[in-house]
């Protein structure tokens, strides 16, 4: 019998080593929800979810700028609808100025009214979205997916003579004055017409667009998801089998270690 080596010791010793760090490593998966608690576990597996996790940030951050270009687009269909509204009403009132049994005094209340109705014209062209213009007509690039990629989203101009020829020049004071506010004021809504339908545009292609993004950010959590979140049920079941092999491993590493106490009864 050997005494100087206690070889079944410490062949014991390096499996219950093995247990207990698989036993650790188990526990740590379960107690973190990741079967990636430090790079050494899966390295190829952590950079590829490094490098997704901060794609989906991009995806996030370019679903918010979508959504604020969203916000503006239907903060400037609501201008255009009233801007609408109030030069169909001048191009009623330009029509019953021309009324032949309607007096200078009739008219003149029709002009206040008008002139009230183009002010309002006026002053939409000056509105804003956080400190942007509304209605400038330039474009805005809005950026669209991850990589920085933008869309021209192009803005009605309400400050070309196709409005302000109806709302600073026109008049409905007389007959004459009238009919040629009436021309103006149609040239203007068939102005606003396009406007509108570019606007519209936009919309469509913002809400394609916030779709896409947040579809691409479902599937990229659900693949970092693959790569990184722990199987509760293998794993519970992986941490049962160590802790055994680890109470085990222990009660062994025991009794190998009386094995050399035999051998002094041999002397005795």
């Amino acid at each position: 019998m050997v005494i100087n080596t206690n070889t079944a010791a410490n062949s014991t010793s390096l499996y219950l080593a093995q247990s207990t760090t698989a036993l650790q490593k188990a526990l740590s998966e379960l107690s973190s929800g990741s079967k990636i608690t430090s790079p050494a576990d899966d390295p190829a597996g952590s950079a590829v979810a490094l490098r997704m996790n901060a794609e989906d940030s991009r995806v996030n951050a370019a679903s918010g700028n979508v959504a604020d270009a969203n916000s503006f687009n239907q903060t400037q269909t609501g201008f255009l609808g009233q801007v609408g509204s109030a030069l169909s009403q001048m191009s009623q009132l330009a029509i019953q100025s021309q009324d032949v049994t309607k007096s200078n005094t009739d008219r003149q209340q029709y002009q206040s009214e008008y002139a009230q109705l183009a002010a309002y014209v006026n002053n939409v062209a000056t509105q804003s979205f956080n400190g942007v213009s509304l209605f400038n007509g330039g474009s805005l690039a809005v950026t669209i997916d991850s990589e920085g990629t933008t869309f021209a989203m192009a803005n009605p101009d309400l400050t070309i003579a196709a409005y302000t020829n109806a709302t600073n020049n026109d008049n409905v004071t007389s007959v004459t004055f009238a009919q040629q506010a009436l021309t103006d004021v149609e040239t203007a809504i068939n102005t606003l017409s396009a406007n509108t339908a570019t606007v519209g545009a936009n919309s469509i292609r913002l809400s394609y667009t916030a779709n896409q993004l947040s579809v691409l950010d479902q599937n990229l959590q659900a693949a970092v998801s693959t790569i990184s979140d722990v199987d509760v049920a293998t794993e519970s079941t992986q941490y049962a089998k160590y802790n055994v092999l680890v109470q085990t491993g222990t009660a062994m590493l025991a009794q190998a270690n009386t094995l050399p106490q035999i051998a002094l009864k041999l002397l005795e």
